[in-house]
């Protein structure tokens, strides 16, 4: 075998390493910058680059002068074609190498490499059992021996997000009994669930519809159910996560049974509402999402509620995750002897889905 030289060893090294550089992609910006890697994306007039050395970068479409591709990328033209084709630039032109043609780097609605492009085509026309992803927790504790006590919770969200809209359920329940001295008692049990619906209008400006039900035995809640409706502005909305608030009205009914010899009774009132949902990234691994509600009392002045949820969940394996929930429900007006403050708070293994 013949042996090669350390010379031609790095003659050869050098040469897959310009090799190498020359297939990069390159973006030259309006002040002389250079960045080298692969093009992800250019949406919202942003364009975001994946480099080597400092990962992906965000920079305004406005700021770039020159663009260059090696492989062909997926252009949306002014009247909403897609073509693939490789890109250079010229004069404020961007031209389109296969396809031979020549349109203004302004012009351009959107670009997009194979990756984003199939993310794209994914939310386009998606039947309604696909797209859902959430986590699912269910906990059980107990002790045994001079006091025997049960305690059994259960937690869901799940999520449905397209190029339009977003549909939410959630369900959270805890049931907890204890047994001493040969009396048992339930110290513990609610149930709260339901779903929300936002529908986009216009770029950061969306439809809020949402159903919520609830039941708590030791605030002698049978059943509460809220139907309302309002707008929403995403007031920030980034790579890790977004900002939205959201305001309207609501219906509200809520039907109690006290202690004896007080009747059970119905109330029925119109609220305005307003709160906020924020969901961040920390990590590749956790994440977070936090709502917070407002409910005024228009049919009664003065009286109001407050919801306050708060979760996490950290992924331990591709479908198992770590999760923590808190779920606060303040009423103004409780059922007399009843505390006006109740929460919920969980955590335990799950599992994480998505389709």
């Amino acid at each position: 075998m013949k042996h090669i030289s350390w010379r031609s060893r790095f003659l050869l090294l050098l040469v897959l390493a310009v090799a190498r550089g020359g297939l990069a992609d390159q973006v030259t910006l309006k002040n002389g910058d250079r960045i080298t890697g692969s093009i992800v994306k250019m949406e919202g007039k942003k364009l975001t680059v994946k480099t080597e050395a400092m990962g992906s970068v965000t920079v305004p479409w406005a700021d770039v002068s020159a663009i260059q591709s090696d492989k062909p990328l997926n252009v949306v033209l002014p009247d909403g074609k897609t073509v693939q084709a490789t890109l250079a630039s010229s004069e404020g032109r961007l031209e389109l190498k296969e396809t031979r043609q020549s349109i203004a780097v302004s012009e351009v609605s959107a670009i997009r490499n194979a990756a984003e492009q199939a993310a794209y085509e994914r939310l386009l026309n998606p039947s309604w059992s696909r797209l859902w992803a959430g986590t699912a927790t269910l906990g059980f504790a107990g002790t045994q021996g001079n006091a025997q006590t049960k305690t059994f919770t259960i937690g869901m969200n799940a999520a449905r997000t397209t190029n339009g809209d977003t549909t939410r359920v959630y369900f959270n329940a805890v049931k907890a009994s204890a047994l001493f001295s040969g009396v048992k008692e339930d110290t513990a049990q609610a149930v709260r669930g339901g779903w929300g619906y936002n529908r986009s209008v216009w770029t950061r400006l969306f439809i809020n519809t949402f159903n919520d039900y609830e039941y708590d035995r030791f605030q002698n809640l049978d059943l509460r159910f809220v139907l309302g409706s309002g707008l929403g502005y995403s007031a920030w909305k980034g790579g890790r996560g977004r900002v939205d608030v959201v305001g309207g009205a609501a219906y509200n009914r809520e039907k109690f049974s006290p202690a004896a010899p007080d009747p059970e009774f119905s109330r029925t009132s119109a609220e305005a509402y307003w709160g906020e949902d924020i969901s961040y990234k920390l990590s590749d691994a956790t994440s977070l999402v936090q709502g917070y509600r407002m409910f005024n009392n228009l049919s009664e002045t003065g009286a109001y509620r407050m919801n306050f949820d708060l979760g996490a969940n950290t992924r331990l394996l591709r479908w198992l995750t770590w999760n923590i929930s808190f779920s606060d429900r303040y009423l103004s007006n409780p059922v007399p002897g009843r505390k006006k403050n109740d929460i919920i708070y969980t955590t335990g293994i799950g599992i994480t889905f998505a389709r």
